[in-house]
């Protein structure tokens, strides 16, 4: 029997691969069989014909792909959307398909110029009428998804597409009678898979293998309880079986040449339709403004390739060219997201970029009271190192204490709001949190290319140097090493024991006795092993002069820690002349703060070791308060940690022979800050080297 479900075809009269479009069409220019692709059209729409009705719209010479009716438009009841093809190698087929939908009596929506949505090819209905599924990714923009459901008045579902063999959702997403959905999760990112997942029932969810995907087992048109496809494995074919479909193959491969199978050529224009359903869609859309020499420095490109990684889309509806070089530019750019989750991910982004919503689109922040000491609302907007700002009460507050992965809560004091950033552990019952992404925005400091080239003494920017450019960088160091001291400002130094294992000690005591540092920042070790070569001439039980390992020298570092834990406390030990030089004797001669934070591995430890990990992390953001300059020397935990805690325009140094940690620091964002992959030992000396050099005093213009 011969259902009343209809489709549209197109003969393949002038089919052939003309050109490269999808990854299917390399390597298959004029490599299709005219007669052969005819033969197996035939044998589909024969096939289609025994078990439904199939209208034809008559091919057109030039157009080869509108053998691919699928891609005609999104048909639902009396009314079509019209596609606007991606491609200008397809456009041409728009007039001839909208002539055949207004012919048949259909109500044609066209979409606005220049954004694309490839009709049935990225828009499949749920065969029992519920919602409608629509992919975007590579041939379909997400703001296409609004229109659909106000033309069509229906749900849609916002699903994206990652590989490139499945450019369309038809290619490897096939809705099936009875709520069945045949499916290939690996062409989807994990939140369409998510919500694929929350929709359908497991029992009802037929993901298939790859080999099943690339012969475009999901590109298979469904009527009723029959599935018509290019090709099937039998495993496939018997768990279609046991649900009750019979597999009809047919094969196609003449159009598997050109990225299509059974879906591609045809087109379902009778569609069920749920009447309790109605238009609804969690496409959220945001219009967002940057400025900054967003060229240059490369910030436009790093936000559009932000948004469209993170599942997003966007549109840029304004852009102006600063007109010199030392010129900023502004754009406006809308920015859509298939749900506000995904919208919220993309903007916290964003925010980090410098991006802000448009002052007539500015909202005050959303704040939910905190219930729980020490636990933050759901959804509550986690800090950045940048300098950030509040909306409240249509007043934009400054955020006190700013670092980064807090929150940030609001308070009433007797000097009225107060915004600031706590750790979650710090949170208190009766502060109000920021949730979400509205009413914030970041200052970013912005640098022309000018600026980041520069050869003057100014603080390099954000990256990572070689060995050829250590000298380089030394002498930049020196120079705001010098600045900082004859203005009376703080340097901190985080290092670890690899300074002392690799000769850098003395070094770094020069630079605290001259003073270049103003607060020290370490562990258990660098402290212990300082001691250690100041008292007995070992590190870890190596003779620092000859490089050999000592009789006994492993129990060296135990004899340390034991002296001064006789003593009470390392400044003690300074005091009764046991510790006569070395870094942690300048500091205590100098009256410089410490603090060394405590770990499991550690010996002993040192009385002065803070071993309470909350402890030590606040006496590390006391030290760090106010510092101009952090110089992190071979110590990846300890450095991690502070480069945390440091708010964005402390100028930062990160020294290690390990690559992945300096990247580590530098991957932070912050543009003064910079990493050296050297030797430490090697970069004290030099450094201590260019400051014997800056013999006279700093000149303010200079840099």
């Amino acid at each position: 029997m011969v259902s009343q479900i209809r489709f549209l075809m197109c003969a393949p009269d002038h089919y052939d691969v003309d050109y490269v479009i999808n990854p299917w069409m390399e390597g298959n220019i004029h490599k299709s069989s005219r007669d052969r692709a005819v033969e197996q059209w035939n044998k589909l729409y024969n096939v289609i014909k025994n078990h439904a009705i199939v209208d034809l719209v008559a091919p057109e010479k030039g157009w080869p792909d509108m053998v691919f009716s699928a891609n005609a438009g999104l048909v639902l009841g009396e009314n079509v959307v019209l596609s606007r093809f991606l491609h200008k190698e397809r456009q041409g087929e728009e007039p001839y398909f909208q002539q055949w939908f207004e012919n048949n009596g259909y109500n044609v929506y066209t979409l606005p110029k220049d954004l694309p949505f490839e009709g049935a090819g990225d828009a499949l209905l749920d065969r029992e009428g519920r919602w409608l599924w629509a992919g975007y990714g590579f041939r379909s923009e997400l703001d296409s998804h609004p229109y659909l459901a106000k033309w069509l008045d229906i749900e849609v579902i916002s699903l994206r597409l990652m590989d490139e063999r499945f450019y369309h959702l038809d290619t490897c997403f096939c809705p099936l009678a009875n709520g069945y959905l045949l499916y290939y999760p690996g062409a989807f990112d994990s939140y369409s898979n998510r919500v694929i997942e929350m929709r359908v029932a497991p029992e009802k969810r037929i993901a298939i293998a790859e080999a099943d995907a690339v012969n475009f087992a999901c590109n298979a048109v469904n009527v009723d309880s029959i599935v018509i496809m290019n090709k099937a494995s039998d495993s496939l074919k018997s768990r279609l079986a046991e649900v009750g479909f019979q597999v009809i193959e047919t094969p196609l491969t003449e159009f598997l040449k050109a990225g299509g199978a059974a879906k591609c050529l045809t087109l379902r224009v009778t569609e069920p339709i749920a009447e309790e359903v109605h238009a609804t869609v969690s496409v959220e859309s945001r219009v967002i403004r940057m400025e900054g020499h967003l060229l240059d420095a490369g910030l436009i490109n790093r936000a559009l390739d932000l948004i469209v990684e993170m599942g997003g889309s966007f549109q840029v509806l304004k852009f102006n060219l600063g007109e010199q070089r030392q010129s900023t530019s502004a754009a406006e750019v809308r920015v859509s997201a298939p749900s506000h989750e995904v919208m919220e991910e993309i903007i916290s982004q964003l925010i980090d970029l410098g991006a802000v919503d448009l002052p007539q689109d500015e909202r005050d922040s959303k704040l939910e009271p905190v219930i729980q000491a020490g636990v933050a609302p759901d959804d509550f907007y986690v800090s950045t190192i940048y300098p950030t700002e509040i909306r409240v009460n249509g007043e934009w507050l400054k955020v006190q204490n700013q670092r980064m992965d807090g929150a940030i809560a609001i308070s009433q004091t007797a000097n009225g709001i107060v915004a600031k950033c706590k750790l979650l552990r710090d949170l208190e019952i009766g502060d109000r949190v920021v949730v979400d992404v509205l009413g914030i925005r970041t200052i970013r400091k912005a640098e022309s290319r000018e600026q980041r080239n520069s050869q003057e003494f100014s603080f390099m920017s954000s990256g990572v140097s070689s060995e050829r450019r250590v000298e380089l960088v030394v002498e930049q160091v020196a120079w705001e090493l010098r600045k900082i001291k004859d203005s009376g400002g703080k340097v901190v130094v985080t290092a670890g024991p690899v300074v002392i294992h690799t000769g850098g000690g003395e070094h770094l005591s020069r630079l605290i006795r001259e003073g270049y540092v103003q607060g020290l920042l370490g562990g258990n070790a660098i402290a212990v092993h300082d001691m250690e070569q100041n008292l007995l001439g070992t590190s870890l039980g190596v003779d620092m002069k000859r490089g050999v390992a000592v009789r006994g020298g492993h129990r060296h570092h135990l004899k340390v820690i034991n002296t001064i834990r006789r003593f009470g406390s390392i400044a003690k030990a300074v005091e009764a002349g046991v510790v006569k030089s070395g870094v942690m004797y300048e500091c205590v001669k100098n009256n410089i703060p410490f603090s060394l934070a405590g770990s499991i591995r550690d010996d002993g430890p040192l009385p002065d070791t803070q071993m309470n990990l909350i402890l030590a992390q606040q006496e590390y953001s006391k030290i760090i308060e106010g510092a101009e300059m952090i110089l992190m020397l071979s110590s990846m935990l300890h450095s991690i940690g502070v480069g945390n805690m440091t708010p964005a325009g402390v100028k930062m140094v990160c020294v290690d022979i390990n690559p992945a940690v300096v990247t580590k620091l530098s991957d932070r964002g912050s543009i003064e800050s910079v990493g050296v992959v050297t030797d430490v030992g090697l970069f004290l000396s030099l450094l201590v080297q260019q400051l014997d050099k800056l013999t006279s005093p700093y000149v303010a213009n200079v840099g």
